[in-house]
């Protein structure tokens, strides 16, 4: 009797030490809690900061592209509109996607992103892909959905307000003498907030401020910056550097620069 006691309280003191009681896996689930309060915030952090500059890396390479497709002796194909010494800024914007007479794609329709990872004038925070189309401009049915669209171009580079005789956008033909007085504060593509335009009923594709304008941009209808970037957008400029701004229209950017005026 006397040993049969003794192994009993051998073993069992032992085996109830072993054992956590609830209040203590309480207190590791709440370390646990606390520390993944702590790291998850500088994780989400990190991983915008990445897309952030992913999104800048495809600017800074549209903004290259632009400087050499503007270049009388770079440049390659400009498209059919463009003459020897001239182009549209939507020919350049369609050399960029990819479509019209720039086709580069394997199938028509083309889904993007694909499997090889191609994914054109996007912004890593813009969900949802978009797919490009033959023998027709990214602002007439080449590129959709166009509440996918990550970049605006600058409008006032695309076409040129005239108020006399009647109120009207006159097209804009680019050219190296064209942009001779641009300079580092010119804006030429930024994050646009797509979604918006197109519930307005307004094509995404180029963008920019009234600026006090009575006509063809009055009432910022062309205006839809994407402030995704922590409360900020990221542009890249005509010279070819990029930066980003939280007030794009409090800087010292000229927002109203007209080619040739």
């Amino acid at each position: 009797m006397s040993q049969s006691s003794t192994t009993h309280d051998a073993h069992g003191p032992l085996l109830r030490r072993s054992a956590f009681t609830l209040i203590e896996a309480l207190m590791v689930v709440a370390i646990i809690a606390v520390l993944l309060s702590l790291v998850l915030p500088i994780a989400r952090g990190a991983m915008a900061s990445a897309r952030g500059f992913s999104c800048q890396m495809g600017l800074r390479a549209t903004v290259y592209d632009f400087a050499v497709f503007a270049d009388d002796i770079l440049h390659g194909q400009r498209g059919s509109d463009a003459t020897s010494q001239s182009f549209t800024l939507s020919s350049f914007q369609d050399s960029v996607y990819g479509v019209n007479e720039f086709w580069a794609w394997p199938s028509d329709p083309y889904m993007l992103p694909d499997a090889r990872g191609a994914n054109p004038m996007r912004c890593p925070e813009v969900r949802g892909g978009i797919t490009v189309r033959a023998n027709a401009p990214c602002d007439s049915g080449g590129v959709g959905p166009t509440q996918n669209v990550s970049f605006a171009f600058n409008i006032r580079l695309h076409v040129r307000e005239v108020t006399t005789p009647a109120p009207a956008a006159v097209p804009v033909r680019l050219s190296a003498a064209a942009l001779a007085s641009a300079d580092s504060s010119v804006p030429l593509i930024w994050d646009t907030n797509a979604a918006a335009a197109v519930a307005a009923d307004i094509t995404p594709f180029y963008a920019g401020p009234a600026l006090g304008s009575p006509a063809v941009f009055a009432g910022d209808q062309y205006w839809w910056p994407g402030l995704r970037h922590n409360s900020g957008m990221n542009l890249g400029f005509v010279d070819g550097h990029v930066a980003a701004t939280r007030r794009p229209l409090s800087e010292a950017w000229r927002w109203g620069f007209v080619p040739g005026s």
